[in-house]
């Protein structure tokens, strides 16, 4: 019986809160104009937000702030720590019978093993480079040669202007096939499509695929970042440049004739036996970037021997930038969504401190017939909530409109989430239960006698 007179009572009261509302719709929709903006407000500067947000990060990852990079270490940088006076490991070596250990250097197999083993990564791009000098129909010009893969596209975000990619068969079997820069179409292919035809690099004749758009620079990163361009550069598989041009890794006639002649000078010490130049490894989420690279960095140590000739860097700054750049877009969107339904909240206090005043005699009225100071709290908290209820559901259908408008109309992203949604409607409703209070307080204190002199 309590329970049903409680809902009997306070369902009465919130009767009379929509009779309220709707009797004074003018002023009522005035009251709800401030949430339904500031909720339209909050879902539409989020969702712009989130879409600029993302696009940063993108263009972030762009130049790296997913990837790893493996480069070679020279013998020649290692020097010292080759010296037996210095180094107590060769030192241990000597003691062992003078056997120190070998390492192949970086090699495809080190860049296909990590693909292959180690569970968060996306892709890994091997780079062989060297300046070369392109001829064709007696003109010249020098060149830088990329042996990679597919994946070098994707890392780079760089397109074609024609032509396709490397076809499978192309990288198994060292195909002779390039794509060629803007730079390189427009000297050697002016005015025809390069794309079927050949160009010699060197002394190897390429069939060209296709063609990268122009594009002045493409971002590589480690700990400091190198900036370098694709129009001037010739881009074949890199089994092509390991088949058909060169190969670090082989052993050539003249290092044969200084091994069998004893000479073991800083001629040989300083030769260049590594396969590859680099290989970027991309990892699948920026959180697994750090470990990402303590397990490639281990396996690579186990696999050479144990020997640290090679360097694993990760893009700090950049990932660093990534987090200051998500930190600054929740500061800016918090404070927008702060300012936004606070106004409105202000609004709807100032009107329904208006609306007590203009109500006295009602409020006297329902107190002398026996509406306690809880009915009337009750009662005007009523309308404020409604009224804001109202507002937030209107100010969602606004704010996902206006959403949609501004993403088609100005073309700019936008992404609706829908924690922004549950979010403003819930700070819309928590503010008219909390801005609505005082004005509920002040009418529930009118003294009913001086009320209905009103």
């Amino acid at each position: 019986m309590k329970i049903r007179a409680f809902y009997t009572r306070y369902s009465y009261n919130v009767q009379i809160a929509i009779e309220a509302i709707i009797a004074n719709k003018v002023k009522s929709l005035l009251t709800a104009l401030g949430i339904i903006f500031g909720v339209a407000a909050v879902i539409s500067m989020l969702a712009i937000g989130n879409g600029a947000e993302q696009e940063i990060l993108e263009q972030i990852k762009m130049v790296g702030v997913n990837n790893i990079i493996v480069t070679p270490i020279l013998q020649a940088d290692q020097a010292s720590s080759n010296d037996p006076k210095s180094s107590s490991t060769t030192e241990g070596n000597q003691l062992a019978g003078n056997k120190q250990k070998f390492s192949k250097g970086l090699t495809l197999l080190d860049a296909n093993s990590i693909q292959e083993i180690i569970p968060t990564v996306q892709e890994v791009c091997p780079i062989i480079t060297f300046n070369y000098t392109a001829i064709l129909n007696d003109i010249s010009s020098p060149v830088k040669l990329d042996g990679t893969d597919n994946s070098y596209f994707n890392l780079f975000n760089i397109k074609l202007e024609s032509g396709t990619l490397f076809h499978d068969k192309h990288m198994k079997d060292g195909y002779p096939v390039c794509i060629i820069g803007y730079n390189v179409k427009n000297v050697f292919f002016n005015h025809e499509s390069p794309i079927g035809k050949y160009i010699k690099c060197g002394q190897i004749w390429l069939q060209v695929v296709g063609v990268i758009e122009k594009r002045s620079f493409v971002g590589s990163s480690g700990g400091t970042k190198t900036i370098s361009s694709t129009d001037n550069s010739i881009i074949i598989p890199v089994k092509t440049m390991l088949l058909r041009f060169r190969n670090r890794a082989l052993i050539r006639g003249d290092q044969v004739k200084l091994v069998s002649a004893g000479n073991n000078g800083n001629q040989n010490n300083t030769e260049d036996i590594n396969q590859l130049d680099q290989i970027i490894v991309r990892v699948k989420e920026t959180q697994q970037l750090t470990a990402t690279a303590k397990v490639v960095g281990a396996m690579l140590l186990r696999k050479h021997n144990d020997i640290h000739d090679f360097d694993v860097s990760i893009p700090e700054l950049l990932l660093k930038q990534q987090q200051k750049t998500k930190k600054i877009f929740n500061i800016v969107l918090g404070a927008i969504a702060g300012i936004s339904l606070i106004v409105g909240g202000i609004g709807i206090m100032n009107i329904m401190l208006a609306s007590v005043m203009e109500r006295i005699r009602e409020i006297g009225t329902r107190q002398a017939i026996g509406a306690s100071r809880k009915d009337i709290i009750f009662q005007f908290l009523s309308e404020s909530t409604l009224i804001s209820l109202a507002g937030g559901i209107i100010g969602i259908i606004l704010g996902v409109v206006l959403s949609k408008v501004i993403q088609t109309v100005f073309d700019i992203k936008t992404i609706i989430s829908f924690f922004s949604i549950f979010v403003s409607f819930g700070v819309s409703v928590f503010i008219g239960i909390t801005f609505g209070y005082l004005p509920a307080k002040q009418a529930a204190e009118q003294d009913p006698v001086e009320s209905l002199r009103q």
